[in-house]
């Protein structure tokens, strides 16, 4: 019988606290050392600082036309809702030097398990002249695995455009693995003095295979097709710019 009073009676005690938000351990212990315990739950549990920064491409690629050296990198520092990125991606070609140039510098923030809103600055070094654009988008994972990133810019000069990129990693086995990927831009007005038409005008897809040597490193060879498309395939094709391009590309993956 004393059992039974003893046990009903820390129910009780179990179920007040529940419903004031707290939990059973509240009412055996000091609310400081409570306060204490969850602070240090919580800096081991998601919100600590991290870092990563990571090469999705570093690559030779190679046309009819050209010669390339590519890269696409980005870095970020923060805590799992908030972060600081740094974007940068271009294109060398060999014989005529730095064709294309990108930086980006962004914050982004968590809204969800799988998505991060963006906004920033991104500053084009080539091609000239160059253009400076404010950025606001969206980054994450969508349903069936696939990894979509997606901005509205507007430039210096009042222009809208927008880039959307999707990838997939298919893992043929734990380190053999097959990546499809797709970008597309379109531009609300032109801005002919860098080559850009008005509305849908260039996209590139990829597939590339790699095989990850460790996790932090990957070799990988594929292919490349890039084309413009209206307004812009015309002025491309004006300065004697092939305005379709196929390639073959080889490099690697690396991040830490």
């Amino acid at each position: 019988m004393i059992y039974r009073t003893v046990f009903v009676a820390m129910g009780g005690i179990f179920l007040s606290q529940v419903a004031h938000g707290q939990t059973a351990a509240d009412a055996f212990y000091d609310p400081a050392a409570m306060a204490e315990a969850r602070a240090a739950l919580k800096a081991g549990h998601g919100n600590q600082w991290n870092s990563l920064l990571i090469a999705e491409r570093l690559e030779f690629s190679s046309s009819d036309s050209e010669d390339a050296l590519v890269w696409e990198a980005q870095g970020w520092l923060g805590t799992d809702t908030d972060k600081l990125w740094i974007k940068t991606e271009g294109e060398c070609v060999s014989g005529a030097g730095l064709e294309e140039a990108e930086l980006q510098l962004l914050y982004s923030k968590a809204v969800s398990a799988f998505w991060d809103i963006r906004a920033g600055v991104r500053h084009d070094i080539e091609p000239s002249p160059s253009r400076s654009y404010l950025v606001i988008g969206a980054q994450g994972l969508a349903p069936y695995w696939f990894e979509l990133d997606t901005a509205i810019f507007l430039s210096d000069e009042g222009d809208f455009s927008l880039r959307f990129e999707a990838e997939y990693e298919l893992f043929l086995t734990q380190r053999l693995i097959l990546q499809p990927r797709v970008e597309l831009n379109i531009a609300a007005s032109a801005d002919e003095a860098i080559g850009i038409g008005k509305g849908f005008n260039d996209s590139v897809a990829e597939l590339r295979l790699r095989y990850e040597i460790r996790r932090e490193f990957a070799p990988y060879v594929g292919v490349s097709w890039g084309g413009d498309f209206n307004d812009t395939a015309e002025i491309m094709t004006a300065e004697g710019n092939d305005s379709r391009e196929f390639a073959l590309v080889a490099g690697f993956r690396i991040w830490f």
